[in-house]
């Protein structure tokens, strides 16, 4: 959601702040804006809609080499020129760009802006104006940013230019993210490494509270009490061609086909030098004293969590369970003694998990953060954090991370299991390659899978996705992308559920996809398929080699039963891509949605 970036140095800016917000498109947003200054002489550039729609706005003529851009997903009021960003105060001394939502945004209206007339519907003007109130009362620009900080309750990552201060861009942050980048006669701020890796690799983590000061020959961070903080800068190691399409028509389909490479990268990184899998010891103390595993996570990250309850209780015996994140943070259930919180996130900075991680933390209680993205705020805040090594994933509907999520807890699981002596019956590592060679046999198939698409989504307006046991949590995967990209409506339910109400909603020509990957529940969901389909439901299985019937639509490879979630739910995958790509959606960044969900 939103992103940000910011430039100060001596190169024109504005191509600069293009190309960056172009990096952090796929976090999703509805309109876009630059502030770019020259001297005195600042101008902002805003449109709703595309970056490219921003371009055509931009007046090339104009020199700057300083500038802060935004993308906007609307929170506080309509996608519109108006309420893009930046933002600047009525004075316009003042230009702000800003993620996150102010929890206070009225009562600071009421208490210190009562006389203000506000021209957006946006909570991010109620800040610019503080500010600009504050520095009028005879505080300098820093003073007045800081004390607006101290009155502002919510998230925030902020970016502001003050027109009497030519070389400096002001930056601070709470619970949302935001990196500073260090260059050759430049720095730059970003919400995402990605979007400035065409300038600099090197970074510098912010933490929350702090307040910057980004000048084209320094950066100085100053925490709550004004001191200088040194801090020392990483190298990202991202590789910039990983973000690109390359042959690709989408960063979806690209990121389905990355998915036996991830498979093999994380296979690679939890061996030993003998080969065998492995995990750090001090998250196998944490997995060794915990009474009983609480994973919090949200979207696809919810429904890897799922997978991973099976591998810890099944595998490990370890007591497990799975929570949505924004419903535990406000009702907590009764914890075990010695719990353990697994935090699943591609970000590592969604807002509703790192609320549920702040609280737990104040309790005293041990947490993981599982992620693809290092240095993220869950990574950073979490007592320990395992990777998952699938690369920059950019499309917003997850394919890659999802998978590369229950591999990872599929090995956290495994060695938790060898370490408490308990006997799983699987080599996790050969069963892993078998699983590699499955998924590329089902991406070197996809021509027949965009033929079930024909067959069963091409003019639907709504699906059904069943399943049992582990077939279950895929279905509800597969459900989630389909309704994600397609719009089309779809619901994933256990096989036996439907008849207990939802039967209701079937009718002639209704798509229901069944998945019959798990032997002992085998004859059990084709008699679920069974049920619809003899009330007129068009009925797709989707069997496993060895289970399969006559009239099945599609077979995966054999792999073991464990495991089978990583390979059939590249076939829900590549249909849910399909069915968008018939109906003309944008596959890469669909309606309404965001990549990283960074307020709650």
């Amino acid at each position: 959601m939103c992103g940000i970036v910011g430039y100060i140095g001596e190169e024109d800016v504005k191509e600069i702040l293009l190309k960056g917000l172009e990096k952090l498109e796929y976090r999703g947003y509805d309109s876009a804006g630059i502030s770019v200054r020259n001297g005195e002489e600042l101008k902002i550039f805003k449109e709703a809609g595309r970056i490219k729609d921003l371009r055509e706005k931009v007046d090339p003529d104009f020199q700057a080499a300083t500038g802060i851009g935004h993308t906007r997903w609307a929170t506080h009021g309509e996608p519109s020129v108006t309420n893009a960003h930046p933002h600047q105060s009525a004075d316009g001394r003042f230009t702000l760009v800003h993620n996150g939502v102010i929890e206070n945004y009225e009562q600071i209206k009421q208490e210190y802006l009562p006389e203000t007339e506000f021209v957006s519907s946006t909570d991010t003007e109620i800040i610019v104006e503080l500010i600009s109130a504050l520095a009028k009362e005879g505080r300098t620009t820093e003073e007045a940013f800081k004390a607006a900080l101290d009155i502002l309750h919510g998230s925030y990552a902020l970016g502001l230019l003050d027109k009497d201060e030519e070389d400096v861009i002001y930056v601070a942050k709470n619970k949302s993210p935001l990196l500073l980048g260090k260059g050759e006669g430049f720095n730059v701020i970003t919400s995402d490494a990605m979007a400035m890796l065409h300038l600099t690799d090197e970074f510098v983590e912010l933490m929350d509270g702090e307040l910057v000061l980004l000048k084209r020959d320094g950066i100085t961070i100053k925490d709550r009490d004004g001191n200088t903080i040194e801090r020392e800068s990483y190298i990202a190691e991202i590789d910039e061609s990983d973000t690109e399409k390359g042959t690709y028509e989408h960063y979806m389909l690209k990121e389905i086909n990355d998915q036996p490479a991830a498979m093999r990268k994380i296979i690679q990184e939890y061996q030993d030098e003998n080969g065998e899998l492995s995990i750090d010891t001090e998250i196998m103390d944490q997995i060794n004293d915990a009474d009983r595993v609480y994973i919090i996570a949200a979207g696809t990250s919810y429904h890897a969590g799922l997978i991973g309850k099976e591998y810890f209780e099944k595998w490990a015996g370890i007591p497990t369970e799975v929570h949505v994140a924004s419903e535990f943070v406000y009702n907590t259930p009764l914890l075990s003694k010695r719990p353990l919180f697994v935090f699943i996130s591609q970000s590592g900075e969604t807002a509703d998990s790192r609320a549920v991680l702040v609280e737990v933390k104040r309790l005293g209680h041990k947490t993981l953060t599982v992620t693809n993205v290092p240095g993220s705020t869950l990574s950073r805040e979490a007592d320990q954090t395992l990777i998952l090594h699938a690369g920059p994933e950019i499309a917003v509907a997850s394919t890659k991370a999802y998978t590369a999520q229950i591999a990872v807890l599929a090995i956290l699981a495994q060695v938790a299991a060898r370490a408490l002596g308990r006997e799983t019956g699987i080599n996790l590592t050969e069963e892993l390659a078998k699983v590699t060679t499955a998924i590329t046999t089902v991406i070197d198939d996809a021509e027949t899978i965009e033929g079930i698409v024909h067959e069963y989504l091409e003019t639907t307006r709504n699906a059904f996705f069943i399943g049992r046991a582990m077939d279950h949590y895929v279905g509800l995967e597969g459900a989630l992308k389909l309704k994600e990209i397609s719009y089309i409506q779809a619901e994933g339910f256990a096989g036996g559920e439907l008849k207990h109400g939802t039967i209701a909603l079937i009718e002639e020509g209704t798509p229901v996809f069944a998945l019959a990957t798990q032997e002992k529940v085998n004859l059990n969901i084709r008699g679920n398929a069974q049920e619809v389909q003899a009330r007129g439901a068009n009925v797709c299985t989707i069997a496993m080699e060895g289970l399969e019937s006559e009239n099945d639509a599609y077979v995966i490879p054999n792999v073991h039963s464990m495991l089978t979630p990583l390979v059939s739910v590249v076939v829900y995958q590549f249909i849910s891509y399909y069915a968008a790509l018939h109906r003309g959606n944008d596959v890469d960044k669909p309606r309404n949605l965001a990549k990283s969900v960074t307020v709650e």
